[in-house]
């Protein structure tokens, strides 16, 4: 059978997935990756005594649903099974007790998890606070900020088996002693970047919150009061800084608990990186996604929902997940062992978004409510009874008898089989198809960023809708792809731009009521995205976190439009530079024109990953180019000294007749390691911005215009929730799914 799959998701597949020798090159393809991970992934039956006929079977069966692209299995089970190194579970929880060497014991296990292609999940709670007394050396603790430092720094070094980056959650209780200074610990956007954070908030804490009453806080150490902090004021910090680049996150702790399926284990303290699989320590979870947007069947002249393959599918996706424990190579022996207690399993979702397009349902309405809930609660009925079967094949998990399933009639192989969470490279793999539970992201995008060429992808139903109406062509494309949304477009009907919504398009309210539904029916967590516009204001990001502790959420995560793009204006004064000297070069002299008393020109501002770089361009009474200043906002050593290195020789090409082309050439593209977007420009750095501006302010004959008020582009793109550039191949990353991700290869941090 040939596998369909899209252009990206075989270079998706080809760079992080398929089999490579020491030379790198691909050793399989897309059909024999999915033929290992269905082979390998059988032979756990035969450990409950399966016939070889039997396990064929199921073996065709798991083939069938991945290379139909239907279903997939997170990211670590692609790459791995069948492979050496073994590891299959993308989400792990590591408990961090209150000592050095509890604490570091627990950097290793993450390092090794982190190396075998896992992320982690903490909670900093038990950490005594800050400048507290150390009885045992006499010293003074430095608190729970200062060992994430620690566990960034380690997480930086160690990437994980060369096809993952480490990736974490750190998590703080609301009572901590030192929460107000975690809460904004990622004031920069440069400090703990490989950490996303969330405080866990109690109930209690939001009972409170309702009449702003004061709460206590505790030394976790001592278990004593040490003070008392005011709901509202550490609420209002927390949505500030959430307002101002994404984090905080909350997790409603509590609720969590209240949904423990072994609470005589122990109580829930942390999640996985994106927070949607909750975890006790030293447990681990393997996750899998449906493809929703394949659900759809042609019923006369509309679509409809097949049930049927539905139920098919989540039977079949359990009894995946399930085996996927028996064949896992643990990387440390508590997690296999926890792991094995209770086999939880997480099976969500993808596609959702696509899938309401097909049908022709807008994602903001009820009845796209009503869908999620009928959908996500026909796939909790079929696990369960899937589990039930399992249990009774197979036996139930271990932790079952004091499990809160022991007073229901049957038994259960998983103590948790559902969790929706973030699907961004498996989406591309399985695509196309919109992420998770996401809106799509763009009906008309540049997927190839790498490329010079304009590259226009549209999704799929979108272009089969305008194609359908008439109204589709490659120009009024590529005008979609400047915006991504179809909403200000005028040749587009009004049906079809109800229709098909993004995630800008919609109210954030309605991204919470949508996790809601979902999260009714999960087990575990929902990972989504609440996306503001960038004018939100702090009150509506309130709004949101309450409306979602209201409805019944787990957590929430929130993003306003650009918000790590902010930096501070700084602008310094910029002097004249004397003329350089005359040249002889193979015989031939090349000398600078000499400079005029008064020159004319135009300052461009570029926002570069350094900060706001402002590039003047004068030109000499002729009207010719004549010399480049830069001035680069807090520049200092060695970024001030490299500008002006550059702005000399380029003053020196332009007065020396230099092709414009050629000078333009050797500086664009040029990558530092904080590369950045201006306007839905990919700037690499500032000798890339210098060079683009060059070639917007010269070779466009552009250089009198409008001073201090231009923006380069350098080419056109989608820009909601940008916030950098993917190191693997300059693509934009966006925040979504509670996830920083690149829509374009695949990379995540989570």
């Amino acid at each position: 059978m040939t596998v369909k799959l899209s252009d990206n998701a075989l270079k998706v597949l080809e760079r992080r997935y398929l089999k490579k020798n020491a030379e790198g090159e691909v050793m399989e393809s897309a059909q024999d990756l999915f033929r290992r991970v269905a082979h390998t992934i059988a032979q756990a039956e035969k450990l409950y005594g399966k016939k070889p006929a039997d396990i064929k079977r199921i073996e065709e069966d798991f083939y069938s649903i991945i290379s139909n692209l239907e279903f997939m299995p997170n990211s670590p089970t692609l790459m791995n099974a069948g492979r050496e190194l073994g590891q299959l579970s993308a989400c792990y929880v590591l408990p961090i007790e209150d000592s050095m060497e509890a604490i570091f014991e627990a950097l290793k296990s993450a390092s090794l998890i982190h190396k075998s292609g896992g992320g982690t999940g903490f909670s900093f709670s038990r950490l005594r606070p800050k400048n507290s007394m150390v009885k045992s050396t006499g010293g003074i603790a430095s608190g729970p900020v200062s060992f994430m430092k620690v566990f960034d720094a380690a997480t930086q070094a160690v990437k994980q088996g060369g096809t993952r980056r480490g990736a974490n959650m750190g998590i703080l209780r609301c009572d901590h002693p030192d929460i107000l200074e975690f809460i904004q610990c990622k004031e920069s956007n440069k400090d703990i970047t490989n950490f996303n954070i969330s405080v866990s908030l109690t109930d209690d804490f939001m009972k409170k919150l309702g009449r702003a009453e004061d709460y206590d806080i505790t030394d976790p150490h001592t278990k004593k009061p040490v003070g008392r902090l005011n709901t509202k004021e550490v609420f209002d910090l927390i949505v500030k800084q959430a307002h101002k680049n994404g984090e905080p996150g909350v997790i409603f702790i509590d609720r969590m608990n209240e949904f423990n399926p072994t609470p005589f284990l122990g109580e829930y303290e942390s999640t996985n990186p994106c927070g949607e699989q909750v975890l006790l320590p030293y447990e681990s979870c393997n996750l899998g996604s449906i493809n929703l947007s394949l659900l759809a069947r042609e019923s006369g002249a509309k679509y409809e929902i097949d049930c049927d393959k539905l139920k098919k599918l989540t039977r079949i996706a359990v009894r995946f997940l399930d085996n996927v424990i028996d064949i896992n190579k643990f990387p440390l022996k508590e997690i296999e062992e926890n792991t094995k207690r209770t086999r939880k399993i997480g099976l969500g979702v993808m596609g959702w978004g696509s899938l309401l397009c097909r049908l022709g349902i807008p994602y903001d309405s009820d009845e796209a409510l009503k869908l999620a809930e009928k959908i996500m609660s026909e796939i909790v009925k079929e696990a369960r009874a899937e589990s039930k079967l399992l249990a009774e094949e197979k036996g139930e998990f271990p932790a079952f008898k004091q499990s809160i399933y022991a007073k229901k009639n049957g038994k259960m192989r998983n103590a948790t089989l559902t969790t929706v969470a973030p699907t961004g490279t498996i989406s591309i793999i399985a695509g196309p198809c919109s992420s998770g539970i996401e809106p799509i992201f763009a009906l008309s995008y540049y997927r190839n960023v790498m490329d010079n060429d304009k590259l226009v992808e549209v999704e799929s139903v979108f272009e089969e809708a305008a194609k359908k109406r008439g109204f589709y062509s490659r120009a009024l494309m590529e005008k979609i792809a400047d915006s991504g949304s179809a909403k200000d477009i005028a040749e587009i009907p009004d049906d079809v731009k109800r229709i098909f919504v993004t995630a800008h398009d919609i109210a954030p309210e309605w991204h919470i009521k949508m996790q809601a539904v979902f999260q009714k029916y999960t087990d575990n967590a929902v990972s989504k995205t609440v996306n503001f516009p960038q004018e939100a204001t702090i009150d509506d990001v309130k709004t949101a976190y309450l409306l979602a502790y209201q409805m019944g959420c787990k957590g929430v995560t929130i993003y306003r439009d650009k918000s790590r793009q902010e930096q501070v204006l700084n602008i310094g004064k910029i002097e004249a530079r004397p003329a350089g000297r005359e040249k002889e070069i193979a015989g031939i002299k090349v000398g600078p024109r000499p400079r005029p008393e008064v020159t004319l020109g135009t300052t461009t501002k570029v926002s570069t990953g350094c900060g706001n770089l402002y590039v003047t361009i004068n030109s000499d009474g002729e009207g010719r180019p004549f010399e480049v200043f830069t001035q680069m906002g807090k520049a200092g050593g060695c970024a001030a000294s490299q500008l002006e290195a550059i702005s000399r020789l380029v003053s020196l090409a332009l007065r020396s007749g230099i092709d414009l082309k050629s000078m333009i050439e050797q500086l664009k593209g040029i990558r530092c390691p904080s590369p950045s977007w201006e306007k839905g420009a990919r700037i690499f750095s500032c000798a890339d911005a210098i060079a683009r501006v060059i070639e917007k302010r010269l070779l466009d004959k552009t250089l009198h215009g409008s001073p201090h008020t231009d923006t380069v582009y350098a080419e056109k793109k989608e820009e909601w929730n940008i916030i950098g550039v993917c190191p693997d191949c300059g693509g934009a990353l966006r925040h979504e799914e509670g996830c920083i991700k690149c829509q374009a290869c695949g990379f995540t941090k989570c």
